[in-house]
């Protein structure tokens, strides 16, 4: 497995050693002298706070050093892929929730063709967002190795998207559709720590790939609805 020092970056071939159950010693980085990974001793309280400040360190635990998510990267994947898609068909239903389009819910075949248009909007949307995201770091990395990347990359944007869940407690309180953008905002800034994190790129060219990403899958969507409302 390959670890990495939380601090530096700097590969490590362990995190620490262990003498006796619950007797450990963490190991230090030979690049930065530093502890190469503090979290294994730290409670997961910590680890969330830290993600929600978008502590870099925080980020290279959870992706780099995290051995359960390791060990079922695959499944994983899947099931962050399916609550994503989730959310974000989640969030657009919120968006076009009126007076008038939720009477239309009476009828099912109204109710089929408003799921198919969320469906395939979220899809598209999402679609040219990992296309953009993705071939945007092979672009600005210069490299034409990127295929065992892809599925680190595409795991580090799904995990720092985390923030989506937020829109759950929709579900339960009223809020303003601000609140939804602002949930974006945070999403996007996450969006850029995870892949600065996972492909070494200085943070602003992470700005510019993470936001023309999100801007393509914004416009994407306001296009599509659009052609809806002409059909």
């Amino acid at each position: 497995m390959d670890f990495r020092c939380v601090h530096c970056g700097h590969r490590i071939k362990t995190l620490f050693v262990q003498y006796s159950p619950g007797n450990i010693r963490l190991m230090r980085c030979e690049n930065c002298r530093a502890v190469a990974d503090e979290y294994i001793e730290c409670e997961i309280t910590i680890l969330l706070i830290d993600l929600i400040l978008h502590k870099p360190k925080a980020y290279r635990h959870l992706l780099f050093n995290e051995r359960n998510l390791a060990t079922d990267s695959k499944g994983l994947l899947w099931r962050l892929t399916f609550s994503y898609l989730f959310l974000d068909a989640y969030r657009i239903l919120v968006l076009k929730k009126t007076e008038k389009e939720w009477r239309l819910f009476m009828s099912f075949s109204s109710l089929v063709w408003r799921c198919q248009k969320v469906l395939v909007n979220v899809f598209f949307g999402n679609f040219l967002f990992f296309c953009i995201l993705l071939h945007g770091t092979r672009i600005v990395q210069n490299t034409s190795d990127m295929g065992s990347r892809y599925k680190g990359l595409l795991l580090a944007i799904l995990i720092s998207s985390y923030l989506k869940i937020f829109l759950i407690a929709i579900m339960v309180w009223e809020f303003p559709s601000s609140v939804i953008f602002i949930v974006d905002i945070f999403v996007l800034s996450s969006n850029m720590v995870a892949l600065k994190v996972t492909s070494g790129l200085a943070m602003n060219k992470c700005m510019v790939i993470c936001f023309l990403a999100h801007a393509a899958k914004f416009l994407t969507c306001q296009v599509f609805d659009m052609l809806c409302q002409d059909c």
